[in-house]
């Protein structure tokens, strides 16, 4: 499903959604003083059909004596260029993901989570819960929340990755990524996107084969894909 210029402007300029904005704003702000010290991972992944670029980390908060806080920071960055741009169809996509949790060692992994996001077609902020599990060679990442709206889309977020030493020089690199939109209002579209990339890691660069799938719709799906390959840089 393609979003119109003109439907993006109107949303992203509507009442709520600077309300909204403003929510997320805030709340992010309240956190910033804190220090990340995060390595940023960058991505390019070009296919078939179109191009990305997407920057994503979560990474603990820091206290001043360089110790990880209870405090969890997510940062997602996407933007995408279909090959069948035209003034008003395909247009460019983008999306700015950014969350907080609180995680507490007796939670056992889980977290209340509040996401703010600015999409192509508006700006949202939800909460919900999370779930993290991080070590030296895998990596599970999850949430589900809800927006904070009447009839809200509820989002599951999956994200997992897996590392292997292979040789000296070289490990395996594997990566599986899930993000559904399910609403609660009757008739709206449900959307499921799927995104698995699989390479070799070489110090600081991955890089390898992946595809991209996407169901979206209600009663009938409309089915698409993107196959192609993909690098990755820690800075």
């Amino acid at each position: 499903m393609q979003i119109t210029l003109e439907k993006c402007h109107s949303s992203f300029y509507s009442k709520q959604c600077g309300t909204n904005l403003i929510v997320c704003i805030s709340v992010i702000i309240y956190f910033i003083p804190l220090n990340i010290k995060a390595q940023i991972p960058v991505e390019v992944f070009s296919g078939q059909e179109r191009t990305t670029l997407d920057i994503m980390f979560f990474k603990f908060f820091k206290n001043n004596e360089g110790e990880n806080t209870r405090w969890l920071f997510f940062n997602r960055n996407r933007a995408s260029i279909d090959y069948r741009i035209t003034k008003t169809t395909y247009l460019p996509q983008f999306g700015f993901t950014e969350a907080v949790s609180y995680n507490h060692e007796k939670m056992l992994g889980f977290a209340p989570v509040i996401v703010a996001q600015v999409l192509s077609w508006g700006v949202f902020s939800k909460t919900g819960l999370q779930y993290a599990r991080i070590s030296k060679k895998a990596t599970l990442f999850s949430w589900l929340v809800v927006q904070t709206k009447q009839q809200p889309d509820i989002d599951y977020f999956l994200l997992y990755r897996y590392t292997s030493k292979l040789t000296e020089s070289f490990k395996l690199f594997t990566q599986f990524e899930s993000v559904n939109a399910i609403p609660t209002q009757g008739g709206k579209n449900f959307n499921f996107t799927q995104r698995i990339r699989l390479g070799l890691q070489s110090k600081t660069y991955q890089f390898g084969m992946g595809v991209d799938f996407n169901q979206s719709g209600n009663d009938t799906f409309i089915n698409s894909k993107n196959i192609g390959g993909f690098i990755r840089h820690e800075f």
